[in-house]
């Protein structure tokens, strides 16, 4: 008699179609979004311009830009760290995972798929609050969440990292588990997959992968370095003059609630900024010179 679940039953019937989807959302959409993501945000070492007009882009999307998130981001991301969480746990047999692989990989691909996951739904809540409705965000930003502000975007991204050193941390362990996991991820694909079954091609393409992985991680790290880097008031002095003019032009709909208001959480540097940021918008010439 067969003394499995009817959870357990499902999953083993389809153990061979839900590995390959969980693999397959791990590079597309969920890796291929983190990679443009990281990306996006190293613009800001160009410019503070650079960063805010690649923000504008995005929501240019307007209305359907939930609907994006959610059905490309959101939803793939959480059925696959569901699915992992599930593997690790036994509920499906672990066999042939890593089948070339040694222990190492192994186990900082679970453990790296862990801290990922963690860091994101921190890295959500920290910038975006999860949830876009008043109430909601009210009670989130009271608690320090929700910080970031899309049309006035190094700045609060920039307010929201430079107040805190256990922040820092906790964002560069996040990329650097989400790049390993990546990274590490697309090796074991290739292997799930057949692209690469023997010693020699596994070999190379773990060399490509390794070399993606150190590409990558410096790109996440200088975002952060980026970010940290942000002078806040002459930030905010351009992102203002930026948006003013598109809404001028027609290019951006006037919306208050993705601009930055001096009620929000400004830890790194507080309401000392509101000064400088008047003087700055009021001298746009001495503002294009910084």
């Amino acid at each position: 008699m067969d003394n499995a679940s009817p959870t357990s039953s499902f999953l083993a019937r389809n153990e061979f179609l839900l590995r390959r989807l969980h693999s397959l959302s791990g590079l597309i959409p969920v890796g291929a979004y983190m990679v443009i993501h990281l990306i996006t945000n190293a613009s800001v070492l160009n410019s503070v311009a650079t960063f805010q007009n690649a923000v504008f882009n995005i929501h240019s999307l307007g209305r359907i830009l939930p609907l994006v998130e959610w059905v490309f981001i959101f939803i793939p991301i959480l059925f696959h760290a569901i699915f992992g969480v599930v593997i690790i746990r036994g509920g499906l047999p672990n066999h042939g995972t890593y089948r070339y692989g040694g222990n190492f990989r192994y186990s900082m691909q679970r453990a790296t798929g862990m801290i990922a996951f963690v860091f994101i739904l921190y890295h959500v809540g920290h910038m975006h609050g999860w949830f876009h409705f008043e109430p909601w965000l009210d009670m989130i930003k009271s608690i320090g969440g929700a910080r970031f502000s899309p049309y006035n975007a190094a700045s609060t991204a920039a307010a929201a990292l430079q107040g805190s050193i256990v922040v820092q941390l906790a964002y560069a362990i996040g990329v650097l588990a989400c790049v390993f996991h990546l990274a590490n991820g697309i090796w074991t694909m290739g292997i799930t997959w057949g692209a690469w079954v023997t010693p020699p091609a596994q070999r190379w393409a773990g060399y490509v992968c390794l070399a993606f992985g150190l590409g990558l991680g410096v790109v996440g790290l200088s975002s952060l370095g980026g970010m940290l880097a942000v002078d806040i008031p002459q930030a905010r002095a351009i992102e203002d003059r930026m948006y003013e003019a598109r809404v001028e032009t027609g290019e951006v709909l006037p919306d208050e609630h993705k601009r930055f208001h001096s009620d929000q959480h400004d830890v790194a540097q507080g309401d000392t900024d509101e000064g400088a940021d008047n003087q700055e918008a009021a001298d746009p010439v001495a503002a294009d010179q910084n």
